[in-house]
């Protein structure tokens, strides 16, 4: 929790219903454009695409490498993917204190330059170094792209879906254009063709994303402020749940490529084939998101978390034992609970968080939580190759449980209440 969250805190709302209370909004900065809040929605797409382009063509680099498994090479991205959570903490500081749009300049130029570094490595370990980089550069978009975008809505739930669309879209279009590019063109190329698009994407934001009047931190407060231990006991629950999340969503979207890749054997072995499969996974399961999206805005928060992430148990232990088509409909809706799952870590923060100070929570919250999920990577190639895909399957069921089991204590909340006009 960053300093100074609950200094001076004005007296707090009822218990019965911590949503956000409407103050000050003098200082409340204007709607995005819709131009602006596009690029912040296809930022998000960019995140997820880059971090994943390495799980999808994995198989090829390690053939180019010289590996004789993918499995062998998998543990080189863990850097990548501990960056992208530990760089969350002075990502979502800066945001705060620095600005929100100037730190998305940041994103974009950064990772656009460090993915065209990961296309011309010539060894696993100057790899293992770009990829670093790429993550370290990916961890700005949470911490600070979802707060800007949130931040003079009124219906958070809504666009919170739509942005967790777009994010997920990244992973689909990552499993499609990797596999096409790997097959024609080569895994360099998948690498560079997504990088210039994100640097012209930051020309684009430069020119139209209006300059802030002052960084958040400096605004006045727009939410009364919630009692300390309330504020303790939410941020650890949803420390738990999204580490929990971060890990299923490690596991799964750095290991469905090569999952399908064994159990579809006897359907297919073309690349781009199980590259449309995967993507097929991905796109359908992200719609998921507008449905969740839309319902945090009217129901309950933690009833409809709960219910999510419980389905998530039965399904995991199905597709443990799942082959062929069978497996790609099990995958289908693991993928959809999973990415549905997500929109609530962003929509809690948004329910119990002012403006001023959302970047640094946020920044805190995937530090831990990314941080350690980060070990899903470098544990899934030695997982599967001493266990198999069932094991890692029924371990998922496991950690949904544990989830679950903190979702159920997390205080109850009222449908969010909306802000009006000072």
């Amino acid at each position: 929790m960053p300093p100074d969250s609950t200094r001076n805190a004005a007296p707090a709302p009822p218990a019965a219903a911590p949503a956000a209370v409407a103050a000050d909004t003098s200082e409340a900065p204007a709607s995005h454009s819709g131009a602006v809040a596009l690029l912040l929605n296809v930022a998000h797409a960019i995140d997820h695409l880059m971090l994943l382009v390495f799980a999808t063509a994995v198989g090829a680099i390690a053939v180019d490498f010289g590996f004789g498994r993918w499995e062998d090479l998998m543990p080189y991205a863990t850097g990548a993917f501990l960056l992208f959570g530990l760089g969350s903490l002075p990502a979502g500081r800066w945001g705060d204190h620095w600005g929100r749009r100037e730190m998305m300049l940041v994103f974009f130029f950064g990772i656009g330059v460090s993915a065209i570094a990961v296309a011309l490595t010539q060894s696993a370990w100057q790899l293992a170094l770009a990829l670093t980089l790429v993550g370290a550069f990916a961890s700005i978009y949470h911490p600070v792209g979802i707060p800007m975008l949130v931040q003079a809505t009124d219906r958070p739930g809504r666009v919170i879906g739509v942005n967790g669309l777009a994010g997920n879209l990244g992973i689909a279009v990552a499993a499609l254009s990797t596999g096409f590019l790997v097959k024609y063109y080569g895994w360099r190329t998948a690498f560079v063709v997504p990088a210039v698009i994100s640097i012209a994407c930051g020309v684009l934001f430069w020119r139209i994303a209006p300059r802030e009047h002052a960084p958040p931190a400096k605004r006045k407060a727009k939410q009364l402020d919630l009692p300390p231990g309330t504020l303790v006991r939410v941020f650890a629950i949803l420390t738990v749940t999204s580490t929990c999340g971060s890990l299923l969503f490690n596991f799964t979207t750095n290991g469905n490529g090569e999952l399908l890749r064994e159990r579809f054997a006897a359907i297919t072995t073309d690349p781009a084939t199980l590259g449309a499969l995967l993507s097929a996974i991905y796109a359908i399961a992200a719609f998921t998101q507008l449905w969740v999206g839309r319902m945090i805005d009217r129901v309950e928060l933690r009833r409809l978390f709960l219910a999510i992430v419980a389905l998530q148990i039965p399904v995991f232990a199905l597709a443990a034992y799942a082959n062929g088509w069978a497996l790609f409909f099990a995958a289908i809706l693991f993928q959809a609970l999973i990415f549905g799952a997500i929109p609530f870590t962003d929509a809690i923060i948004v329910r119990y968080v002012d403006d001023r100070m959302r970047s640094r929570v946020a920044g805190v919250r995937f530090a831990v939580a990314f941080g350690i999920s980060a070990a899903a990577v470098w544990a899934l190639g030695p997982i599967v190759k001493a266990n198999g895909f069932d094991f890692l399957l029924g371990l998922s069921a496991a950690i949904a449980a544990i989830a679950a089991i903190g979702i159920a204590v997390l205080p109850p909340s009222a449908p969010p209440r909306r802000a009006t006009s000072g």
